[in-house]
């Protein structure tokens, strides 16, 4: 049962559409789940408000969890 929570730059409609798919077509093929069991959201976050609103509060308490951290891999 994966949920995939994906918090972003702000991106047009097309590109997010063929990122949340191709994410989908991964866990489908690859995590070995059926469609139902997988749940995607999406949040956009400003610039200026990233620090804040996801480095602090979502990335930082969890570095322990971080598979890819600032573009690099982790021992997550």
């Amino acid at each position: 049962m994966p949920y995939i929570a994906i918090k972003s730059f702000p991106k047009d409609e097309e590109t997010k559409q063929k990122v949340i798919a191709e994410i989908n077509r991964v866990f489908l093929a690859s995590w070995g789940c059926p469609q139902e069991a997988i749940t995607i959201s999406l949040e956009e976050v400003s610039p200026a408000e990233w620090d804040e609103k996801v480095r602090k509060p979502d990335i930082l308490p969890r570095l322990d969890k971080m598979v890819i951290l600032d573009g690099r891999e982790t021992n997550g």
